[in-house]
């Protein structure tokens, strides 16, 4: 045989060896080819079952904060509403009031009814406008004591117990008020 016909030869030859041991070699990992094929598509599975799981209870989260939140908002705009018919109902009492001290001081200008009026609806929007409970609730409190000054006030005058014709105790309330 002719040095190029081995040469031949042994390239054929190794060309095959080296495919048969390839061969062996994917026979022998085919299982562990299969199992990790195997292995990652039940990962894919699992990930998929578990962004489906996530994405019902995220899907339930909102469904319930959407209820919560629109109950909120339902008793929200209940609440505005009452809290509008009582402002409303005060600014009313504080007309009846500003009546009551124009038709017991007739002899007054119209001017200081209106005065103690504007101090009890600024007391009434200052007592609307704080944030705190407890500054709400002392502005409150200010408010029905200048309210019973000047009720006080025009029941003595009805009675011609007041001095000077003046309501002093509401006009004392506001020098103090403002003093302050």
């Amino acid at each position: 045989m002719s040095p190029i016909s081995r040469w031949l030869g042994e390239a054929l030859a190794f060309l095959r060896r080296s495919r048969d041991d390839n061969l062996q070699w994917h026979l022998s990992r085919h299982e562990d080819v299969a199992d990790l094929r195997q292995a990652k598509a039940l990962a894919e599975q699992a990930l998929v079952a578990q962004l489906k799981k996530q994405s019902q209870q995220l899907a339930h989260e909102l469904a319930v904060n959407k209820a919560r939140n629109s109950n909120e908002l339902a008793m929200v705009k209940t609440q505005c509403k009452q809290d509008l018919k009582d402002y409303q109902q005060y600014l009313q009492s504080l007309d009846k009031l500003k009546d009551s001290l124009r038709s017991s001081y007739a002899h007054l200008p119209e001017a200081v009814a209106f005065t103690i009026h504007h101090h009890a609806k600024q007391l009434l929007n200052r007592m609307w406008d704080a944030q705190e409970p407890q500054e709400k609730m002392k502005i409150e409190m200010q408010l029905l004591q200048f309210m019973t000054a000047v009720h006080e006030d025009s029941q003595a005058s009805l009675q011609g117990e007041g001095n000077e014709g003046l309501p002093q105790r509401a006009l004392a309330f506001i020098d103090a008020d403002l003093a302050d």
